[in-house]
């Protein structure tokens, strides 16, 4: 099912006192139009693999096109449609880096400086600094890699659990690390889990409250909430499924969780309009200093078709364009969250579903519809993509 709409792109009186100032970034070349029957083949073959229910929107400056296939529950039998909320998982990455880039500019935060600076004591080397957190460069260990060895047994073992920032970090610290600082690349969800602890300390309020004062309301994003630790969406939302590890066994419906074990690198809830509408806003200078957002845009590559700057990604596609963003996979959602460098074109998609990695290859060929114009090759992978670092970087469990 599809429609075309036109929305408008008034902001709220407290957007306004964001965007002063701040000049919008230079129009991106002009690109192909969109493959919107490439998109829609894209979500179709996302459910063959066994996704429940797939959805996509796309923002072509101003001119936005939906498209749905498939089920938000599969014990109903509901549509999934774009008005459901999901969990976005490590596309939590980009809000809380925009809040410290913020805190940057407001001459609260160097990210030059050691974390140790900020956070005494917390990390075992004072080398270790924010911008090498938000890079994914300091070293440390991803607790995720443990926690999440077995999808289901691990899922369970967390899904009702309430951590604390420090107990995450404790997580990892039993680790060696896995370069020095500023080495190399390397992510791992421990980086923003620090993220979460610097905005807090630096704030004095949680990092619910900060998304929701310097971004959600500000952007008028009205699916938009992290509700930790809280398991329940609020309002209309797709059920999220989980694949088990072991072929032929039955779906997990993992909607229902603290998302605790993530919550700064992976817990907040969203849509494909508010995502849309966060990315545009973001890559078009409307949220930070151009020079801040410079910064963000500043890039170590990963391998030969992705980079990552400060808790934004770079994907490099196949007709020459490049698009920002993040990826999310938190159990049940998988989330492609992209927009061309001045924000004018975006797209977020989503599947239903988790640990499933012909789904989540097959996602990215959404970007390619989107973005080159073209239909994109259904792209195969295995059950275990999730915990394999660089083949899905951005989900809260790689």
């Amino acid at each position: 099912m599809t429609h075309l709409a036109t929305r408008g792109t008034a902001l709220g009186a407290a957007a306004l006192c964001l965007l002063a100032g701040t000049a919008h970034a230079a129009p991106t070349a002009r690109l192909p139009k969109p493959d919107l029957a490439g998109v829609d083949s894209v979500l179709r073959a996302a459910l063959r693999q066994g996704a429940p229910g797939a959805i996509a929107r796309v923002d072509d400056d101003g001119t936005v096109r939906t498209t749905a296939f498939g089920v938000a529950d599969r014990g109903t039998g509901r549509a999934i449609s774009n008005a459901d909320r999901f969990r976005i998982g490590s596309v939590t990455k980009v809000f809380s880096a925009v809040v410290l880039m913020q805190l940057a500019d407001e001459g609260k935060l160097n990210l030059d400086a050691s974390v140790d600076r900020y956070l005494p004591g917390l990390l075992p080397d004072s080398r270790i600094t924010v911008r090498q957190v938000l890079g994914h460069r300091s070293g440390l260990y991803d607790y995720t890699n443990d926690m999440f060895a077995k999808s289901v047994s691990g899922f369970e073992s967390v899904r009702s659990e309430v951590f604390t920032y420090r107990q995450l970090v404790d997580r990892s610290l039993r680790h060696a690390r896995t370069n020095a600082p500023g080495a190399a690349y390397a992510y791992s969800n421990t980086n923003f889990v620090v993220a979460g602890m610097l905005i807090e300390k630096l704030t004095g309020h949680s990092v619910g409250t900060e998304y929701a004062r310097r971004i959600i309301e500000p952007l008028n994003l009205r699916d938009t909430f992290y509700v930790h630790p809280d398991k329940t969406i609020p309002g209309r939302y797709a059920r999220g499924y989980l694949t088990p590890d072991s072929a032929g066994a039955p779906l997990v419906d993992a909607t229902r969780q603290t998302v605790s074990w993530a919550q700064s690198a992976g817990a907040l809830i969203s849509s494909t309009r508010d995502l849309d509408t966060f990315l545009s806003a973001l890559l078009g200078g409307r949220l930070m200093s151009a020079t801040r957002l410079g910064q963000m845009e500043r890039m170590i590559p990963v391998n030969s078709t992705q980079a990552y700057g400060l808790g934004l990604r770079r994907r490099d596609l196949s007709c020459g364009v490049s698009v920002y963003g993040h990826t999310g996979a938190v159990q049940g959602y998988y989330t492609y969250a992209f927009a061309t460098k001045d924000g004018r074109r975006s797209l977020t998609a989503l599947a239903n579903t988790s640990n499933n990695g012909a789904v989540l290859n097959t996602m990215l060929g959404t970007l390619e519809s989107a973005f080159c114009g073209k239909p994109a090759k259904v792209r195969r992978g295995s059950a275990a993509v999730e915990r394999q670092g660089d083949m899905a970087p951005e989900i809260t469990q790689d």
